[in-house]
């Protein structure tokens, strides 16, 4: 069966053409699909036979909760989602003053192997579909009753590896038939699979290239990333600069600050020198502690050090708020518990 919320509006229409149907009726099934029904039983305006024949064609699934978290602390909300096949991802909806955020998954797993983050703990299980992402975006929003009004690609898995599904996802968002957000208010955060940057730049799709640097230097980043290794440091900025002169858009520079290992002034003006080679934000993120890593969060003094000597320099720089800390909701945590239940 055909996944007919991976298909554009306008792919539903060629199709439902090519069987004889009006127009009109490749609206009306869009319509339903946008609000999150589950069935094609439940598009009233459609006639009982055309209901039948359709589910006979084309698959809709939507993912079930198996767990729900709520922050008493910021009323942060994580989900661990469960899909068709059995596996489970995880989502958080965060609550800002300009609006709420939600940072999806878009892989089950992940093969990057950083050493600070759990979601890769397992390795990668499978891509996931464009359908399935936008299900996350949809049924938090439903689910939660909070709307949303900005997405991050930056849960479990690389979006980059994941390139064809992840665009079609955006397209489909983007969509006024569909989700219907701006692009601006998407945040793609990529480990730094270069070969994508230059197709990226090429659509120009005015998102947010988010780049999780997390160090400055070779050394340092190929001990706690081992993507670094085929790519490095230097042709990661090239790539960084090509991307900015082809867009206008300012890279941003995720930087997770690593107690002992990436926190010392000596990276910290490494950093300085490697944001202004290509104009680049930095967001600085106090490490989550994951339980089956030795890594730990800076000390406060250590960040305090750390952004003044950016500061002072120039760089544009900000922290992030650590939200969810009392729901497991920093990257593969919550799934990592389900999966290790499940194992005994």
């Amino acid at each position: 069966m055909k996944d007919i919320l991976s298909m554009l509006p306008e792919e539903i229409s060629v199709e439902f053409q090519s069987m004889g149907l009006p127009a009109f009726r490749a609206k009306q099934v869009s319509h339903w699909l946008a609000r999150g029904v589950d069935s094609f039983d439940e598009m009233k305006n459609l006639p009982l036979d055309l209901r039948s024949h359709l589910g006979e064609i084309y698959s809709i699934y939507r993912p079930t909760v198996l767990r729900k978290q709520v922050s008493e602390k910021d009323g942060t909300i994580k989900y661990l989602w469960g899909l068709a096949d059995g596996n489970a991802v995880e989502t958080v909806v965060m609550k800002y003053r300009y609006g709420n955020t939600v940072c999806i998954s878009t892989q089950v797993g992940c093969r990057q192997g950083c050493a600070f983050c759990a979601s890769t703990i397992g390795g990668l299980v499978r891509q996931m579909e464009p359908s399935e992402m936008l299900n996350e975006v949809l049924c938090s929003q439903l689910d939660s009753g909070e709307k949303i009004s900005h997405v991050v690609l930056m849960g479990t898995g690389e979006p980059l590896d994941n390139y064809d599904n992840v665009i079609r996802f955006l397209s489909l968002l983007n969509h006024p038939d569909v989700f219907n957000l701006s692009l601006r208010h998407v945040s793609l955060s990529t480990c730094g699979v270069i070969e994508r940057f230059d197709d990226l730049a090429a659509l120009n799709l005015q998102l947010t290239l988010a780049v999780s640097l997390h160090a400055p230097d070779d050394e340092t980043r190929t001990k706690i990333m081992p993507a670094n290794q085929r790519r490095g440091v230097d042709a990661l900025m090239q790539a960084c600069r090509r991307y900015t002169e082809a867009t206008g858009r300012r890279v941003s520079f995720e930087y997770a600050m690593i107690d002992g290992v990436n926190d010392t002034k000596t990276h910290a003006h490494l950093l300085v020198q490697r944001a202004k080679e290509v104009g680049a934000h930095v967001n600085l993120i106090p490490l989550n502690h994951v339980e089956e890593s030795r890594y730990k969060p800076s000390t406060q003094g250590h960040l305090k050090a750390f952004i003044e000597i950016l500061e002072e320099s120039g760089v544009n720089v900000t922290v992030r708020r650590r939200l969810g800390s009392d729901i497991d909701a920093s990257c593969g945590q919550l799934r990592r518990k389900f999966e290790k239940s499940r194992e005994k």
